[in-house]
């Protein structure tokens, strides 16, 4: 795609890659507002099953939904390298159990290609895409739309 001033337009968007079981995902790194090694969270009865329970963050309750659990992703393991990633998700701040984390990735808009259609366990409504670099591979996660559905029950839906 070309500007008018003929130089070639590549929209550029950061990624910070974490890893669920043996797959690598991708979330906007604007959504990412710390990310902190995994701590006991005080359990809320009735609540299902990957919602770990919530942390006091300097003075504010965040709730903490395990991926590994949402997803079903085998044998949930909490080591050295597990980390809750703080999400900022429309002004409501949301802790994120990942297996771990691995780096800020840059893509350009022609290194992410459409999310194919089948059967996985992650919802292709709650994907962008999959970047690729190299031999590397992102799943690309919306995570707006992921945290805000009604499947997470994490905000009132008017």
């Amino acid at each position: 795609m070309q500007n008018l001033s003929g130089i070639e337009d590549i929209t550029t968007h950061e990624y910070l890659a974490f890893t669920l079981g043996s797959e690598e995902y991708g979330i906007d790194i604007l959504k990412v507002q710390e990310i902190r090694g995994y701590e006991v969270v005080t359990r809320i009865a009735n609540a299902p099953a990957f919602m770990k329970g919530v942390i006091n963050l300097r003075g504010i309750i965040v709730p903490v939904v395990d991926m590994r659990i949402k997803f079903a992703l085998g044998d949930v393991v909490y080591d050295q390298f597990t980390v809750v990633i703080i999400l900022n998700i429309s002004g409501r701040i949301v802790g994120m159990v990942v297996d771990s984390v691995s780096d800020v990735t840059t893509l350009k808009s022609d290194q992410i290609r459409p999310a194919p259609e089948m059967g996985t366990t992650f919802s292709t409504d709650f994907l962008i895409g999959l970047g690729t670099i190299e031999e590397r591979m992102l799943i690309l996660v919306d995570i707006d739309r992921l945290m805000l559905s009604p499947e997470m029950g994490l905000v009132e839906n008017s």
